[in-house]
C-alpha cells in the first residue's frame, strides 16, 4: 500500500526520472520509507514545501516492490523497520537501480554509517534530525546525482581544463575548442578510455589504424607529436614508455 497525494496535474517522464507538470516544470520525485507515520508526515510536509513529489512506503519489503514499479530521483530510507530493515532493502534495491539513497537511523555509530555507505547509500542522517537540514541534503544529493547522470549520458571525460565529449567528438582545452585530424581524435579517445594503462605501439596502431596497417611505425610517433601540440599544457598527460609505447595519465 502506497500513501500519496497529488496537488497538480502532471505526466510522468521515465527518462527524467521525475514528475513533469503540464506547465513543463520538472518536479523531482522521492520515496520516503519509514515505519513511523509521524516521521513520514514530517518529511512529506517539508519535501512538498520544497516542491518534491512524494510517495511513501512503511517497510523495506514495500520499498523494494515500489521501486520495481516506479522511478525516483531519491529515496529516504529508515534503517530500523519491521519485515525488512533499511540496510537489507538498500542492498536489494542496488541490484536493479542506482537511485540515490539517504539512510535515516537513531544509531549514529561509525560502524553503522560505514556499513550504509558500503551497501551503496549516498548519505546517512542520524535521528533526531532537522527537517530543514534533511531537505538541504536531499537537494545536494539530487543535484550531484543529476550532474553525474548528465555527464555519463553525454559520455564526457573531464580532467581539470581538458574536456572530451566522445559522442560529439569535441575536445576543449581551458574552454577553447581544439581542432584535430580524425586520427588524432581516435588516438586520443582510445588512450583516454584506457587511461592509466601501458599501451604498446602495436596495440595503438592496430586499434587506430587497423590490423592491416602496413605503413611506417613512425606514423604513430608523428600523430603523438601532433596530439601533444593540440593538448597544450595537457600534453604531459601522454607519457612515453621507452621500448613499450605510451600511456595517458592524469598528472
Amino acid at each position: 500500500m502506497i500513501y500519496y497525494k497529488k496537488h497538480r496535474k502532471h505526466i510522468y517522464s521515465s527518462h527524467l526520472g521525475c514528475m513533469v507538470t503540464i506547465g513543463g516544470i520538472c518536479m523531482p520525485k522521492i520515496l520516503v520509507v519509514d515505519d513511523e507515520f509521524r516521521i513520514r508526515q514530517i518529511i512529506r510536509k517539508y519535501a512538498e514545501f520544497e516542491g518534491y513529489e512524494v510517495d511513501e512506503a512503511v517497510d523495506g519489503m514495500q520499498a523494494i516492490e515500489v521501486c520495481r514499479k516506479n522511478t525516483y530521483d531519491l529515496i529516504i530510507m529508515d534503517v530500523m523497520m519491521p519485515e525488512l530493515d533499511g540496510f537489507s532493502a538498500c542492498r536489494e534495491i542496488r541490484k536493479f537501480c542506482k537511485t540515490p539513497i539517504i539512510m535515516l537511523s537513531a544509531r549514529g555509530e561509525e560502524y553503522d554509517k560505514i556499513h550504509g555507505f558500503e551497501l551503496g547509500s549516498d548519505d546517512y542522517v542520524v535521528k533526531p534530525f532537522s527537517p530543514k537540514e534533511l531537505m538541504m541534503r536531499v537537494a545536494a544529493v539530487i543535484k550531484r546525482s543529476s550532474a553525474g547522470a548528465a555527464e555519463k549520458e553525454r559520455d564526457v571525460y573531464t580532467y581539470k581544463g581538458l574536456v572530451i565529449d566522445f559522442s560529439a567528438r569535441i575536445v576543449t582545452v581551458d574552454g577553447q575548442r581544439v581542432e584535430m585530424t580524425p586520427k588524432e581524435y581516435e588516438l586520443l579517445f582510445y588512450m583516454v578510455r584506457n587511461k592509466g594503462l601501458a599501451l604498446t605501439r602495436e596495440s595503438l596502431i592496430s586499434e587506430v589504424w587497423g590490423y592491416d596497417f602496413f605503413g611506417d611505425e613512425r606514423t604513430l610517433d608523428t600523430h603523438i607529436k601532433l596530439l601533444r601540440k593540440s593538448l597544450g599544457d595537457y600534453s604531459k598527460c601522454i607519457v612515453t614508455l621507452r621500448g613499450v609505447g605510451y600511456r595517458f595519465e592524469e598528472i
